[in-house]
């Protein structure tokens, strides 16, 4: 397929593929008229009129607010605006924190491509919003795509030397909701002892805030609703799609066995903690939290389909390392088509085809697709050598990483041996690219 060169040309086909984006987004998905909005906006109004943060239900269910009390605190504004502006307000901030995700993922790739930028960010706004779980993060109005924003501007931050202020996103997002905590175990195992301390203070800080404005609450959350999963769902609806929602699907209508998942969440964070650890030696700061952010989703209790919006840093990780190869590289190939494939699953909606029944063969396979994919990018994932980083990186470089870190298209793949990867030809000075700088 060859792309337009002129503008005009370009131009039209953003237009005609925003368009044709618009028309399968208001036709073909199911839209969930910003349910998880109206818990929040539910919530904080109730609170506003002397109501507890966590007895409020959504009427005519048994689904209430979840997240820790800060997260209500932030929202607490919404009670100063009607529905439709907490509608519209929501959406822009979900359009504003895609625009900086796809910005801190696929700005390096763009620039050392030589795309045009407009129009490459303008294409993949496009195919970004027709990934199953953005889709759902902005018809059920949630917070997903804010707090991926938060914690991928610390990897910035330290993927270009700027670390004075990193651990302040990851703070904020793990204050809001538990899961990005993870990230601060991250930056633990890789050493980073001024970001996590930072992300500490700051996580520490505004849980504090939230106990000093609505104390109540805060008692509530951390000794019983916190740990009340019917608040959330049924573990074993086929949109849970972590290692908890497998076991709860295989012993449905059982519970899952404790153990079980304990040992599998062990497996999980040591594959982890190694695969972390060995991205950041390498230069590679967003692997690293792609892999974080995998591992938050598997190991999370409950992990809606719209949660998965933390794999994509992965897939844009997968998709880079691919353009990095020549293109008679065979690898590129390779390495291209599964991001594809990939993308193409994550668009297809497939898992709900086993909403109804997920027994079987068929069902154990299909109904935890996203899972496999999780798994399959955690333990593949391709580590990319010479990826422009902070000066200095606490872990040391593996045996011959220099070599390889030399070259711009180099790319560590956990099944190849590395002693017998050859370094690609390197870039000719003149053509080298500059260093780029509601639910549980």
């Amino acid at each position: 397929m060859t792309l337009p060169t002129t503008t005009r040309g370009r131009l039209l086909l953003v237009v005609g593929l925003a368009a044709a984006v618009g028309v399968f987004l208001a036709t073909v998905p199911l839209h969930r008229d910003w349910f998880d909005l109206g818990v929040y906006y539910g919530t904080v109004d109730s609170w506003q009129h002397g109501g507890s943060i966590y007895d409020y239900l959504v009427p005519g269910t048994h689904y209430g607010f979840t997240y820790p009390p800060f997260a209500a605190l932030c929202m607490l504004p919404m009670t100063l605006v009607g529905w439709p502006s907490a509608v519209a307000i929501s959406t822009l901030l979900n359009l504003a924190a895609a625009g900086a995700i796809l910005y801190w993922t696929a700005g390096a790739a763009v620039r050392r491509q030589g795309w045009t930028r407009w129009f490459a960010f303008a294409v993949a706004g496009c195919l970004f919003v027709l990934l199953e779980p953005v889709r759902d993060t902005f018809s059920f109005g949630q917070v997903n795509l804010l707090l991926l924003a938060l914690v991928l501007a610390d990897a910035w931050l330290l993927s270009t030397g700027r670390q004075r202020f990193a651990g302040l996103g990851i703070g904020l997002a793990a204050a809001i909701k538990l899961t990005p905590a993870i990230f601060i175990c991250y930056l633990l195992v890789t050493r980073r002892w001024r970001a996590a301390a930072t992300a500490s203070g700051v996580a520490i800080t505004a849980t504090l805030l939230a106990l000093w404005a609505a104390p109540d609450a805060s008692r509530v959350y951390w000794t019983e609703a916190m740990w009340d999963t019917d608040r959330v769902g049924s573990l074993a609806y086929v949109s849970n799609q972590s290692w908890q929602g497998v076991l709860a699907r295989l012993s449905d209508p059982g519970a899952p066995s404790r153990l079980v998942w304990a040992v599998g969440v062990i497996v999980l964070l040591c594959v982890w903690a190694w695969r972390a650890r060995r991205a950041v030696a390498a230069g590679d700061e967003m692997a690293g939290f792609a892999l974080t952010g995998l591992t938050a989703c598997l190991i999370s209790p409950v992990t809606w389909v719209h949660h998965l919006v933390w794999l994509f840093p992965a897939l844009a990780v997968l998709i880079d390392a691919g353009l990095r190869h020549r293109k008679d590289d065979p690898r590129r190939r390779r390495l291209l088509r599964w991001g594809v494939a990939i993308y193409v699953v994550l668009c297809s909606s497939v898992v709900w085809l086993w909403s109804w029944d997920a027994t079987g063969v068929d069902g154990f396979i299909g109904s935890n697709t996203y899972v496999w994919i999780s798994l399959g990018l955690l333990l593949a994932l391709p580590l990319r050598e010479g990826v422009p980083a902070a000066a200095a990186h606490p872990l040391p470089r593996p045996a011959g990483s220099a070599t390889m870190g030399a070259c711009a298209h180099a790319t560590e793949y956990p099944w190849e041996s590395r002693r017998s990867a050859r370094p690609a030809s390197p870039t000719p000075p003149a053509s080298r690219p500059a260093p780029s700088a509601s639910d549980g």
